[in-house]
């Protein structure tokens, strides 16, 4: 006996509209992922995205170790600027000056050039479908993985900024010479707690400074070691030498461990600003802490992190995805 399929016309009805339902709610969550940045956004456009960044970065660090806390330190000053856009990427033209000469960041900013290398291969896979700003952002946790510290869940869906802005940029980047009062400050404006503060300053636990940057911390400091100061005197005079590089962490500032806080309590941190989170009462608390605790700093620190990459993204129909980092078309 044949079998027949049979609708009565109210029940089709119903089957019609709820369908016509579903879609509409498919379209509209579609359209509500594009608006806010989700850990899956490249899961169709370019599956392989992931892999290249980290690619990317580890073949950046095994040829020069100091790349690591420079991609790190790229997305930091990124975000403090208008919102993780990529803007502090761009190069000057006829339209605008960009952040590159700004004081935090003039002759202290490096792996630009990693950057580009990273894009090109990601515009050969996935042309015009991955962010400059989104590519900092994984790259930045790549950096931190591969020198030992703490992993976490990057939220992608930025996209590029048109413009640059410097004035923002020498206005709200903390500067190695910020004192806590500045400190607290610059995060509160981007939406970053004081607790945010302590963590995020851990990033200094990798990473080196030059001469210029130290030289008015042990000359004209006098909440440092001693012997630190003493130390640092010999290799960065108060005149020459302005090149001369300092790791942060005075031990392992290729190693991201905790051992910055350490310095901290024994009054060695390296810049001003670093000293400034200790001996400032509120803080003192959480650098002890996190000098004792490892876990404790990876967790707050990742934390941190995730919560610095939300800082004002460009979502949707914002912005532009840039071919050429250094350039918005």
């Amino acid at each position: 006996m044949a079998l027949s399929f049979y609708y009565s016309m109210p029940s089709f009805k119903c089957f019609i509209v709820s369908y016509i339902l579903v879609l509409i709610f498919s379209f509209s969550n579609v359209e509500a992922r594009q608006k806010e940045l989700s850990t899956d956004f490249y899961y169709y456009s370019c599956p392989q995205v992931l892999d290249i960044v980290r690619d990317g970065v580890v073949e950046a660090i095994k040829n020069e170790t100091r790349n690591g806390a420079s991609l790190l330190r790229l997305h930091f000053h990124d975000c403090f600027v208008n919102g993780c856009d990529g803007s502090v990427l761009l190069d000057d033209n006829t339209t605008f000056t960009g952040e590159k000469t700004a004081f935090p960041n003039n002759n202290s900013l490096r792996a630009f050039d990693v950057v580009d290398v990273i894009k090109a291969r990601l515009e050969k896979v996935c042309p015009l479908v991955v962010s400059c700003a989104d590519l900092l952002a994984i790259a930045a946790r790549d950096s931190v993985f591969h020198l030992g510290g703490p992993t976490w869940e990057v939220k992608l869906g930025r996209r590029d900024s048109l413009t640059a802005n410097i004035t923002a940029a020498n206005i709200f980047i903390p500067s190695p010479s910020s004192n806590i009062t500045v400190l607290k400050s610059n995060f509160a404006s981007v939406g970053l707690s004081f607790k945010d503060l302590v963590s995020l300053s851990g990033a200094h636990t990798i990473g080196y400074a030059r001469c210029t940057t130290f030289r008015p911390r042990i000359y004209n400091d006098g909440n440092i070691s001693p012997s630190f100061k003493d130390s640092l005197r010999s290799k960065c005079p108060q005149v020459g030498s302005d090149d001369v590089l300092q790791g942060l962490d005075l031990k392992t500032p290729s190693h991201f461990d905790n051992l910055y806080y350490k310095n901290l309590l024994t009054k060695k941190g390296l810049l001003h600003s670093d000293q400034e989170i200790y001996n400032s009462n509120k803080a003192d608390p959480i650098v002890r802490k996190f000098s004792r605790d490892l876990s404790k700093f990876y967790r707050d620190f990742a934390k941190g992190m995730i919560k610095m990459g939300d800082i004002s993204p460009l979502l949707d129909n914002q912005g532009e995805i840039r071919q050429n980092c250094r350039v918005a078309r």
